[in-house]
């Protein structure tokens, strides 16, 4: 435990370290955000603020995973070398957002990353990954059942689908959330802090020590990504920290908790998805734009309120997923 509060600290300051390097070498490059203009009228003063900013956080969590890698290397191996697959799909996901970055902010590719490719990138790292803990850890596919604090073991044809389910759909998710500042960092880093809190509570060493690296790097990120924003995270960061928390919670044998734990990204989710179905059906609109946080803003609240309402909720959501399990 004193190690990973260490980490953590170290985690944030060497994120701020980086954020205070990179954020002028964004401005001077021009890697600048790019605001619908069918989207609140308070977001056009958000033109041109920097970008790809989950470069910073994708760095720090990168050497610090390092760092703790060579740290427990001779004292538990086995948590040592469990780490690298946490790391393997949170850089994984990060640097297939990078590269839809890349294209549309540096080479001015509107389109960016196809989608298709976007997608069979996702699926590459997820099924990688699922087949390692299958096999390489043989964790197996035990499942544990919030509520009735009970683990089913589930058929193997139906565990490699889910598992991958809720790799690719965690990152879709976070990335939807990602709108407003300080938003998607703000609910990752409570949500992860949940997950650190299981972590410690079953055990596993590698994933509280992975989890505590991935909050002090959010943490860090926050003090140039809250409202105003110096810096955006691009879906650099947005895929990586989505990653980053399925990665983990398919860990623990416990992906079902994020019914309750990712309860904002989720119903962000099926916002847009409503939107779209509807749309298509109706030619009308439910909400007055998808993502839900945009409805909220076009319905006259503060950014800020947005923020701290989504922020409430799923801390609330979270204090209740450590009851229920």
């Amino acid at each position: 435990m004193d190690f990973q509060i260490k980490i953590l600290l170290v985690a944030f300051v060497s994120t701020v370290i980086l954020g205070i390097i990179a954020i002028p070498i964004l401005k001077k490059f021009k890697v600048g955000q790019v605001v619908r203009d069918d989207g609140p009228s308070e977001h056009l003063k958000k033109q041109g603020t920097p970008t790809m900013g989950g470069m910073i956080l994708l760095i720090s969590v990168v050497i610090m995973a390092i760092a703790a890698f060579f740290y427990y290397y001779t004292k538990e191996i086995e948590a040592a070398r469990n780490i690298i697959p946490l790391v393997f799909v949170t850089l994984g996901f990060g640097l297939i957002g990078f590269i839809d970055d890349f294209k549309k902010l540096i080479l001015k590719n509107t389109d960016g990353l196809k989608p298709a490719y976007k997608m069979i990138g996702l699926l590459i790292v997820s099924v990688m990954y699922v087949f390692y803990l299958t096999q390489g850890l043989g964790l197996g596919t035990e499942t544990y059942i919030p509520i009735f604090k009970v683990y089913i073991n589930l058929p193997i044809w139906a565990y490699i689908p889910f598992a991958i389910f809720i790799l690719v759909s965690a990152p879709n998710a976070i990335n939807l959330t990602d709108g407003l500042d300080g938003l998607a960092a703000s609910v990752t880093t409570i949500i992860i802090t949940a997950i650190s809190v299981i972590a410690i509570a079953f055990e596993v060493k590698e994933v509280s020590v992975f989890s505590a690296i991935v909050v002090g790097s959010c943490l860090g990120f926050l003090v140039f990504n809250l409202h105003p924003a110096k810096v955006f995270m691009g879906d650099t960061g947005s895929l990586a920290l989505g990653g980053a928390i399925a990665a983990m919670v398919l860990y623990l044998k416990m992906p079902l908790i994020l019914i309750t734990m990712a309860f904002v990204p989720i119903i962000e989710t099926l916002s847009v998805a409503i939107q779209v179905l509807y749309f298509k059906k109706t030619k009308k609109r439910i909400f007055k734009m998808a993502p839900l946080h945009h409805h909220f803003e076009l319905s006259g609240w503060r950014e800020s309120h947005v923020v701290s309402i989504g922020c409430a909720i799923t801390l609330f959501m979270c204090i209740l997923s450590l009851y229920i399990i």
